[in-house]
């Protein structure tokens, strides 16, 4: 588990302690942090590659690798995470926290056989202005895997897995009433799905408790709820695809979201290897 710890902070210092913030103006860290991301990959035995796209005159691009399954290779199951940033933050828990998540759980599978194909992506562009529209990398990318005809099991996205903290009444939600259905403190990590997507959110509920003793929620629900579709599992929800948000709960927890204050300090990085953990148990389920 230390070694967990010690990849996930090394990875968020570098992405928002020395490249810092990364918007969409801000080509030259954009582009540092996907070389980062490239060459992590790379470190573990993978090959990555580049998908690059043109909006407004500049080139943009998700990164992604590919561990190949052995029984099922023509099914996919998607682990992503955004590592663009608002163009104010150095954005540690949004997002360098879910790029952490992902290069680590492509490093701990990196050994194992799985049944179907696991992809592995960092998305580009899912901050404003570029939110909820076609350009979000991740509507590239999901639209690319329609047109493929590739048959996806699902998306796991993770969005914010690093701010914790036991201080009574630091939980906020997005309805009043779900503060009597859920915990008060902001210490549990929430797994988020529409209605289409609730088989697939169980599955990764049961199997990620089997992972970590960290607490989990769930939520599935429409997208009228505020929070539901704030990131890229929307584009997946979009091309028909089930699809999993994993997440702090952002603005209903962290107070220095979006802000300059998101800096790899305020992130607890014990109970970010115990999500890990819990979604390494998943995947391996997910991927037998």
């Amino acid at each position: 588990m230390h070694e967990i710890q010690n990849n996930l902070k090394k990875t968020v210092t570098r992405l928002a302690g020395d490249i810092g913030p990364r918007g969409y103006t801000q080509l030259d860290s954009l582009n540092k942090a996907a070389d980062y991301i490239k060459s992590e990959l790379s470190g573990y035995g993978y090959t990555a590659y580049e998908q690059p796209y043109e909006i407004e005159g500049k080139t943009y691009k998700n990164i992604f690798a590919e561990l190949k399954g052995g029984r099922r290779p023509e099914k996919v199951l998607v682990v992503g995470a955004h590592y663009d940033t608002v163009t104010t933050t150095p954005g540690a828990d949004d997002n360098a926290s879910g790029i952490a998540g992902m290069l680590e759980l492509a490093r701990l599978l990196k050994a194992s056989s799985p049944a179907l194909t696991i992809q592995f992506v960092a998305f580009t562009l899912e901050e404003p202005p570029f939110f909820r529209s076609r350009s979000m990398g991740s509507h590239v990318y999901a639209k690319n895997l329609k047109q493929a005809g590739r048959d996806v099991e699902g998306m796991i996205c993770l969005e914010m897995i690093g701010y914790f903290t036991d201080r009574p009444g630091s939980q906020l939600y997005p309805l009043p009433f779900l503060r009597w259905l859920y915990p008060k403190e902001g210490n549990f990590i929430t797994l988020v799905g529409n209605l289409h997507s609730r088989e697939f959110l169980d599955r990764i509920k049961s199997a990620f408790k089997k992972g970590t003793d960290l607490p989990v929620e769930s939520f599935a629900g429409p997208a009228v709820v505020i929070g539901v579709d704030f990131s890229d599992h929307r584009s997946f929800w979009k091309f028909g695809y089930e699809a999993v948000m994993v997440t702090d709960t952002a603005f209903f927890r962290n107070p220095q979201y979006h802000g300059i204050g998101d800096t790899p300090e305020i992130l607890d990085y014990e109970r970010m290897a115990k999500v890990v953990s819990g979604l390494k148990a998943a995947i391996e389920e997910l991927s037998r």
